[in-house]
């Protein structure tokens, strides 16, 4: 049987070294919150069952609207230490991911290695070895070296029952993190590899979001028939008209136009390889499940879609009341603001395929960037 995996999300601290004037997890990334960045690493990975984020009491009604339905909150204490103790208690999940909301590029790969370790070891700590050597400043500086040294980050993973355990134990004392937690009350603790790229965003040049990232551009391009007795699925929307589009899936023409703009930028072939019209499984399936799918296998490389553009030519029906509903969708769908989602729409004066009104084609381009 299956663990249940729950993760906490650590987002009650202030932020001061950052100089923001406000929590960081609420600070604009792209487009996009750090505290949803956080999120969606863990939501792409498919491998959480129960979400959970300790945050301060006045900071949830700001955080709420930013997240899912189904997040849950823990009301944070005045340390990480008693944040994590209340999230604990409505913790259900047989193993527990602990994690800063301020590492939003944590990789899937990571989370699995962390999660492993836990289930097979009781204990999952990320870490990376040092690269420098490290000092300790005192009066009497001591130099300790680099060999076996280690970066911890997050997230941090434990059997629920052990980790509680140790936080009872722990009473009222404060700690560095969660694996000093378990360290103090077992005596031993396994890491997990993790990434040096999985930085925790401190001081305020950690969040120049352009810095050290890769651009890339890509394009795609779909057309379905419209044939009787279908429906007509357009960016996730379902758009009132007599016919729908032909397609071994909904045939949302927009939707796969776009994914095939973002498997491009990737470089990572098009939607006819990932899901071909061939396999019994994808037959009528929803194409914004789909997109979610090339979300994930994108994200798996690092890549992170930062805008789309799409044009639709359809000579019937007339599609610009429904713009906004695809917009919002897609944008949803994308984890980007609105304002990063443009859709038009245009007719081809009665000439060809469209023009017969026979069918609709789109034209899309996507911005992705990795880091």
């Amino acid at each position: 049987m299956k663990e249940k995996i729950t993760v906490i999300i650590a987002a009650a601290g202030s932020g001061e070294r950052a100089k923001l004037n406000k929590n960081k997890i609420l600070e604009d990334l792209g487009g996009v919150s750090v505290i949803r960045r956080t999120f969606d690493a863990f939501s792409s990975s498919g491998l959480i069952d129960e979400y959970i984020v300790a945050a301060k009491r006045e900071e949830i009604p700001v955080i709420k609207p930013l997240l899912p339905d189904f997040v849950k909150f823990a009301v944070g204490g005045a340390t990480r230490t008693e944040s994590v103790k209340n999230a604990l208690n409505l913790t259900t999940g047989e193993i527990v991911l602990i994690h800063d909301g301020a590492r939003p590029f944590v990789s899937k790969t990571v989370i699995s290695n962390c999660m492993e370790s836990a289930i097979k070891h009781g204990s999952g700590v990320a870490a990376i070895p040092t690269r420098d050597t490290v000092a300790e400043s005192s009066e009497t500086p001591k130099y300790l070296g680099k060999k076996g040294l280690l970066l911890i980050q997050t997230p941090q993973a434990f059997k629920t029952a052990k980790i509680k355990a140790a936080y009872e134990k722990a009473g009222d004392k404060v700690f560095n993190d969660d694996g000093e937690v378990y360290l103090n009350s077992f005596g031993t603790l396994n890491f997990a590899d993790g990434d040096k790229d999985n930085i925790k965003l401190t001081y305020p040049e950690d969040f120049n979001f352009n810095a050290n990232k890769e651009t890339r551009f890509g394009t795609g391009f779909d057309c379905h028939r419209l044939v009787e007795n279908r429906k007509l699925i357009l960016g996730g929307v379902e758009i009132p008209f007599e016919k729908g589009l032909l397609g071994h899936s909904d045939a949302d023409a927009l939707t796969h136009a776009i994914m095939d703009a973002v498997l491009s930028a990737c470089a990572m072939r098009d939607i006819g390889f990932w899901f071909p019209d061939s396999d019994e499984k994808y037959k009528g399936a929803d194409s914004m499940k789909l997109l979610a799918e090339v979300l994930r296998i994108t994200g798996e490389k690092g890549f992170k879609a930062e805008s789309v553009s799409a044009v639709i030519m359809a000579e019937k029906p007339k599609l610009s009341k429904y713009i906004p509903a695809i917009t919002e969708r897609l944008a949803n769908a994308l984890c980007v603001a609105p304002d990063k989602v443009g859709v038009s729409a245009t007719t081809l004066e009665g000439l060809g395929f469209v023009g017969r009104e026979e069918g609709i084609c789109v034209h899309a381009n996507a911005v992705v960037v990795k880091r």
